[in-house]
């Protein structure tokens, strides 16, 4: 009887530390809490706009690695006091930055990419200006409540057509 207790006891253990070991990848569980369990969104070339001042956007490749839908419901940075998701839509016949109603889906198995002219992260009201070269840090958040850091490096940029200012008339 006390080598069944003691086999018991050991198969206890074993499965305890299987349980504990496979329970280490979630989000939010410790100093590392950057990433999503098991990485279910990867970021490829994250990058911001440089600007002296008032707003600019970021842009990165999301990589959905899992077979659900992944949604990305907002972000945030300290170089930053407000960060909107925004995307470019035909509005009235004309090219409009607006926020994005929803979030951002990355399909399953699939990407989003972040880009100039397309969806895109907000950084409104920078806080300090933000060089080519410097990097910033920001905060993604998905709809299950996961998060994932990426480090955007500045860089000079021109295009895109997106007028990144307070709203005015057209053309200012």
């Amino acid at each position: 009887m006390h080598r069944r207790t003691s086999t018991a006891a050991v198969l206890a253990a074993a499965l305890a530390l299987a349980l504990a070991a496979c329970g280490g990848s979630t989000a939010g569980s410790g100093p590392s809490a950057s990433s999503t369990p098991a990485a279910a969104v990867t970021a490829a070339d994250p990058w911001v706009k440089a600007v002296d001042s008032g707003m600019t956007a970021a842009f990165v490749v999301l990589t959905n690695t899992t077979e659900q839908e992944q949604v990305l419901v907002a972000a945030s940075t300290p170089a930053s006091t407000r960060v909107e998701l925004h995307e470019m839509a035909t509005v009235d016949g004309q090219m409009k930055m607006q926020r994005k109603d929803g979030g951002i889906v990355i399909p399953a198995g699939g990407e989003a990419v972040l880009e100039p002219g397309g969806d895109h992260i907000m950084l409104m009201d920078v806080t300090a200006p933000i060089k080519p070269g410097d990097v910033v840090p920001i905060m993604l958040t998905f709809a299950t409540g996961e998060t994932l850091e990426i480090n955007a490096v500045a860089k000079e940029f021109e295009g895109g057509a997106e007028p990144y200012h307070s709203a005015g008339p057209p053309g200012t």
